[in-house]
């Protein structure tokens, strides 16, 4: 059977494969997450996740977003950021509920032997903009209300410097920094606490290679290699642009 023959079958299978390739892209990035999501509404204890993880691949995965915007990558790659911004979240929003809730625990057997009431320690919020208590709210409302503002401000400056080439290609290196800092967070906590309780281990060794971010006055890639012990994240995809 020749090679025309098999195009009813081969085309089909390629296809195939190209889909699974694309959904393994997009979803693949959050699936180290999944067992840590679980283990905290199981155990219900986030200590031994670090929350700076969720904003390091929130602000890497924003600034990947904008990049699109001054220079077109793949679509899966831009649906990979979208997903693991939402991601993120609902990480967010656990972690938060599971802490206050702790906090209130704690409060309530320390007065549980006392007639006094229970002091409520005072809510932290965004708007505080108090330094020592950033990223370390008492709602996930503030949460959000932040990488809106965030989000916000990046994008206003984006659509004013978009025609800037120099200026597209900082931010797509800064996407790729920040991500690249993705197990510093996680690293901090364990050295602080000197104690690796409560985190999953998701990849012991993430290796990410970064495609070219420029295909016009010479290409040219980068590569980062986040080296750790159960840091929760797989190799995340290179930012590749396409040809227009």
């Amino acid at each position: 059977m020749d090679a025309q023959g098999l195009d009813w079958l081969l085309v089909p299978l390629h296809q195939l494969v190209s889909w699974g390739a694309a959904g393994a892209m997009v979803f693949g990035g959050v699936v180290p997450y999944i067992p840590q999501y679980r283990d905290i509404r199981r155990t219900q204890n986030a200590e031994g996740f670090s929350t700076y993880v969720c904003l390091v691949l929130l602000v890497a995965n924003i600034l990947r977003i904008l990049f699109w915007f001054g220079r077109h990558f793949e679509s899966p790659l831009l649906w990979q950021s979208i997903v693991m911004i939402l991601a993120m979240l609902v990480m967010l929003k656990l972690c938060t509920e599971v802490r206050v809730a702790n906090e209130l625990n704690v409060k309530r057997r320390l007065f549980a032997d006392k007639d006094e009431e229970i002091k409520v320690a005072p809510r932290r919020s965004y708007l505080d903009f108090d330094p020592h208590h950033f990223w370390h709210w008492s709602s996930f409302a503030d949460y959000v209300q932040c990488v809106l503002a965030f989000t916000g401000v990046a994008g206003y400056v984006t659509y004013l410097s978009i025609d800037s080439a120099l200026f597209v290609e900082t931010l797509g290196f800064l996407a790729v920094l920040t991500e690249a800092m993705l197990g510093v967070p996680q690293l901090y906590r364990n050295q602080r606490h000197q104690s690796t309780e409560g985190m999953r281990v998701g990849s012991d060794i993430s290796c990410s290679i970064t495609g070219p971010t420029s295909t016009s006055d010479g290409s040219h890639g980068r590569c980062k290699c986040l080296l750790g012990s159960g840091l929760g994240h797989s190799a995340s995809s290179p930012l590749q642009t396409e040809d227009h």
